[in-house]
């Protein structure tokens, strides 16, 4: 069934051709992800899709009975309105007959004795109790308390940036439509929370249109890609994977072709150099041709090129940081921090929002005063920071004058110089828009020129603070084919697993005031040491407490609430069994941290550590099988 068709849409802001001819159907059962450079256009074409914004040309069409519910990058919020109110104000009937409930309750409240008051909460009771409206404020509950909102009376007006994006997504999901459509989803939540909107997004019926920079989320969520190339659609079925195979081919009958226009161009230069003797209107007509073979724009390839600077020298000594602490009033962050950075690292930072991981880096970089503690670093060090500030960007520049400022200076590894022009083009600014002034630009183009500001200084150490939540997926690879070549330390937080995993070698989680070991990537790798550490938790508490008395009935009616003698020697062995294996993981442990960059060493002890991990789990589960038996 068609939900949503767009025939021939076009939209130009200024002289700026945003699309131009775009087509797109949208089926029940979609899935879509849409990509693109940002300032390309995909919020415009989200927001035409909307019904929030019009078109120049082209026609939409949304099908009776089509319910449309749209999650914009930063929602707008009324401030005086609770968490629970902006929730039921959705447009459902079940949740309208919950806000309805929730104001009659308020307005009782307030004068208990009134007759009018009573009946209408017992009649939006009832009301609700027929729906099955009750079932439908648990859920809403639930989907809020899973997104890290628990303050459900809360003014919206006193939330975070972040927390306010995370309330305005559970309305869209607690009020499910027939074609949802999500601007940046994954923006200000952390990992463990994306990976429940993946399995909730796939289980929940209903077509969905989203732009998310998360390749990983892509992969596992959507059914088809949109790639917003040039001013139009690009139509690719399947995932992020099967989207890259086939993005690939194009690109590759892309060069082609491109190899064939530059050939023909080549001949139409030549020919008008030689000054060749041909009639006036001929020659007028292969002017003509060449001026338009040369106004045509093909993908040579350029989004796909690897900034290969040159980077600074850097010494054994990096960075040594201890005993950090930091609070804002009676709001105590984190305390005993220590944070050494060697040679080489490439270490991610995780955690939940709100812990202080910007703060940290802004204490390393030196932006930062601590509470206490010292940060020392090494003589050679040239810090690049891409910060969620963007220090440094001077709006009131042109965009090429802001990167020649520095650009002269850069050469590429084998020593050429590269112009600022080039390195524009290469981080997706084509040569017209580098004469507009920043302050022209969106959002999502002044961040990328940004990461490129930091780069051209030619860092050899570089923090990147949440890089993936302004820059889109052509730029992120832009920067992974840098950091490919970057010889230096890198410390980035985020909560893109598809980015950690591509780019760092371990991975730091920062809760709980502190921060813990190192764990070895990839991604899933914490994920499984992780649920190690919490079953081993689990089990040291049922160590100290008595088995359960429903359990010990249970063993009792099996006839296996005993412990034979064989069975008492082997609860023996197996406790001293995991304290030797619990031993061995915490050296383990802490010979990952230090194998620094011996690479081969450290793949070695991670592929111990996990066989002792696995072993330690089955040790585990065998001693909770047999303690629950009586001596």
């Amino acid at each position: 069934m068609n939900l949503v068709t767009l025939e021939g849409i076009a939209k130009q802001y200024s002289e700026r051709q945003l699309l131009d001819g775009v087509n797109l159907r949208i089926n029940e059962g979609d899935r879509i992800g849409l990509i693109g450079v940002n300032g390309s256009g995909k919020t415009t074409l989200l927001r035409i899709i909307a019904g929030l914004e019009q078109a120049d040309r082209g026609k939409v069409t949304v099908w009776g009975g089509v319910r449309i519910e749209y999650l914009p990058q930063d929602p707008h919020l009324e401030g005086d309105m609770t968490v629970l109110e902006h929730v039921y104000a959705g447009g459902s009937p079940q949740l309208r007959l919950l806000g309805d409930y929730q104001e009659a309750t308020r307005r009782l409240e307030a004068q208990p004795e009134d007759p009018a008051r009573q009946e209408r909460v017992v009649f939006l009771a009832d009301e609700i109790d027929h729906s099955g409206g009750w079932a439908a404020e648990a859920n809403a509950k639930a989907i809020l308390t899973r997104l890290g909102i628990d303050q459900f009376e809360a003014r919206l007006g006193a939330l975070s940036g972040g927390q306010g994006k995370r309330v305005a997504l559970a309305r869209a999901l607690i009020d499910r439509a027939d074609l949802l459509i999500l601007d940046e989803p994954t923006n200000h939540i952390d990992a463990d929370t994306i990976d429940w909107l993946e399995t909730y997004l796939t289980s929940v019926p209903g077509a969905l249109f989203m732009v998310t920079h998360d390749r990983y989320f892509l992969d596992r969520v959507v059914n088809r890609i949109e790639e917003l190339d040039r001013r139009q659609l690009v139509h690719y079925p399947g995932n992020y994977r099967r989207y890259l195979e086939k993005s690939t081919q194009r690109q590759e009958r892309l060069a082609a072709s491109e190899k064939k226009h530059q050939n023909l161009l080549r001949r139409e230069l030549e020919w008008l150099r030689r000054g060749a003797m041909a009639r006036s209107t001929k020659q007028k007509a292969r002017k003509k041709r060449l001026e338009e073979l040369t106004q045509l724009r093909t993908d040579g390839g350029e989004e796909r090129i690897a900034m290969a600077l040159t980077g600074r020298r850097l010494g054994k000594k990096v960075l040594e940081a201890e005993g950090l602490a930091k609070a804002y009033g009676s709001l105590r962050l984190f305390e005993g921090v220590d944070f050494p950075l060697e040679r080489g690292d490439r270490i991610g930072i995780i955690g939940p929002n709100g812990v202080g991981k910007s703060t940290l880096l802004d204490i390393l970089a030196e932006q930062t005063e601590p509470d206490s503690g010292r940060v020392t670093w090494g003589q050679s060090v040239h810090l690049g920071y891409y910060d969620q500030l963007s220090r440094g960007l001077d709006k009131s520049k042109r965009v090429i004058e802001f990167i020649n400022e520095k650009a002269p200076l850069i050469r590429t590894e084998v020593g050429h110089r590269v112009e600022a022009a080039q390195m524009l083009e290469w981080f997706l600014f084509p040569r017209a828009q580098q004469q507009a002034y920043i302050s022209e630009l969106s959002g999502g183009e002044r961040r990328r020129l940004y990461l490129l500001w930091v780069l051209v200084h030619q860092p050899n150490v570089l923090f990147l603070d949440e890089p993936t939540n302004d820059l889109d997926i052509p730029t992120l690879t832009v920067l992974e084919q840098f950091l490919d070549h970057f010889q230096g330390s890198l410390v980035v937080i985020s909560h893109d697993r598809y980015f950690l995993d591509r780019n760092v070698d371990f991975l730091a989680v920062f809760e709980d005031g502190g921060m813990s070991t190192r764990y070895p990537m990839p991604y899933s790798n914490y994920q499984r040491l992780r649920a190690g550490r919490v079953a081993m938790a689990k089990a040291a508490s049922a160590d100290r407490k008595p088995a359960p008395k429903k359990r010990r009935e249970e063993a009792k009616k099996s006839g296996q609430d005993k412990l034979s003698w064989k069975e008492a020697q082997e609860l023996e062995s197996i406790e001293a069994r995991i304290a030797q294996l619990e031993e061995e993981k915490a050296g383990l442990e802490a010979a990952v941290n230090e194998a620094g960059a011996d690479y081969v060493l450290m793949q070695s002890l991670a592929g111990r550590l996990q066989v002792v991990e696995a072993e330690l789990e089955e040790t585990m589960q065998r001693w909770l099988e047999l303690s629950v038996k009586t001596p």
